[in-house]
């Protein structure tokens, strides 16, 4: 009965159809290329575009351009400092101290060759303008007849180029014109200016260094010539010298008027015990006491001494003693004003020895070179970055062409 069951079911499957073979579709041949019209305005811009402006630049590089002649000067600035007298003899240092180059000064130099400040310098010695305006027409790479101050400051930089290596602290110049000649005399010009401003840089050096000492020793030299004035009227004033030595002698006065004095006391003494009243010899005796007691006394006000008795005229004497003390004011105002001198000449010698110990300046490492070969434009590399430029460029247009062209 299963196997009833089983052939029935067999008997009522369909046969199986035969496999269908896969079909491969084949592209049909590429036709023969032909040229379109986009082909031809393709072709067209690069003649355009490329080729006819490469072959004006070399036209115009190799037929119009005039040559530029190079002129190159190498320098560097250097300070020498000396040694003293002092460390000489005490074994120091040498004759010489180390030499070598400011830390901002070239770097001051760098920007004052490219300055307008250098560009005004040079052209007062050498007319720039003149120079630079020789080739008959050459637009490009010469400068205009009308061209201004700053027309001509920006022509300068393509010039004149300043390359500086701040490790080794050298600048080097390359000055560009149009006659050797010409060059060879604007690189001198530039290394005379730069040397010019490092001298002025090392002058207002100088000048600060010694400003403050130089200020102390024109207050001093001012305090002893007011010393020296006010001594020259107290002595014209009071017809005195030197009180000291007249105090000197007015006390040896006094004292031989005091001496005469006693004598003629003793002598009075004597006579009373002996003469007779009337005798005119004690009348003599009386007379001479009272000059030489008068003249002590008038001896002592003129010392200061003798009180506020008044001078004959009616006036009050001046006394030795305000005189002296007003002498020896004067004194050590003077002496103080002579001892402050002496400081500051010293200071302000020391200072400006000091300063001129260092000395700053300028050596040319590389003597302004005579060219007699032109090396610019260099005409070879200008079409050749023209030249490439424009291929690039014109590239650049033509795949947007077609990127724009597959869109559609």
């Amino acid at each position: 009965m299963a196997n009833r069951l089983r052939n029935s079911r067999n008997g009522n499957r369909r046969p199986a159809k035969p496999a269908q073979p896969k079909v491969i579709e084949v592209a049909p041949m590429a036709r023969h290329a032909r040229t379109h019209r986009r082909h031809w305005g393709i072709l067209l811009s690069f003649l355009a575009l490329v080729i006819l402006p490469t072959a004006l630049t070399g036209w115009y590089m190799y037929a119009i351009a005039d040559d530029q002649y190079e002129s190159r000067v190498g320098f560097s600035v250097r300070s020498a400092e000396s040694q003293s007298a002092l460390d000489m003899l005490s074994g120091l240092g040498g004759l010489i101290g180390a030499t070598s180059s400011s830390s901002s000064d070239p770097d001051i130099l760098y920007e004052f060759i490219q300055s307008r400040e250098m560009v005004e310098r040079v052209d007062a010695r050498m007319d720039l303008r003149a120079v630079f305006t020789q080739p008959w027409f050459d637009p490009v790479f010469s400068l205009p007849d009308d061209a201004s101050i700053e027309d001509l400051v920006d022509y300068w930089s393509r010039m004149v180029r300043v390359y500086y290596d701040s490790g080794t602290k050298l600048i080097e110049v390359r000055a560009f014109a149009f006659t050797p000649q010409e060059a060879h005399r604007l690189a001198q010009l530039i290394y005379e200016e730069a040397e010019a401003k490092i001298n002025e840089l090392s002058s207002v050096a100088r000048d600060d260094a010694t400003r403050y000492a130089k200020e102390e020793l024109d207050k001093a030299i001012d305090r002893l010539i007011k010393a020296r004035q006010a001594m020259t009227e107290f002595r014209v004033r009071t017809q005195i010298v030197d009180p000291q030595a007249d105090i000197a002698g007015q006390m040896g006065l006094l004292n031989s008027l005091q001496t005469k004095l006693a004598e003629a006391l003793i002598e009075q003494d004597l006579l009373e015990q002996t003469a007779r009243n009337g005798d005119p010899r004690l009348d003599k005796i009386a007379r001479e006491i009272a000059v030489i007691e008068e003249r002590i006394a008038e001896e002592r006000r003129k010392l200061g001494v003798g009180g506020p008795d008044a001078s004959a005229n009616g006036e009050p004497e001046e006394g030795y003693a305000k005189v002296i003390g007003e002498y020896e004011r004067l004194q050590v105002e003077l002496k103080f004003a002579e001892t402050a001198y002496v400081s500051a000449l010293g200071a302000y010698d020391a200072a400006l020895a000091e300063a001129q110990r260092t000395s700053r300046y300028l050596t040319a490492y590389l003597q302004p070179t005579y060219p007699e070969t032109p090396t610019a434009p260099n005409r070879p590399l200008v079409v050749a970055l023209i030249a490439g430029f424009l291929f690039i460029g014109w590239f650049s247009l033509v795949l947007v062409y077609y990127s724009f062209r597959d869109r559609r």
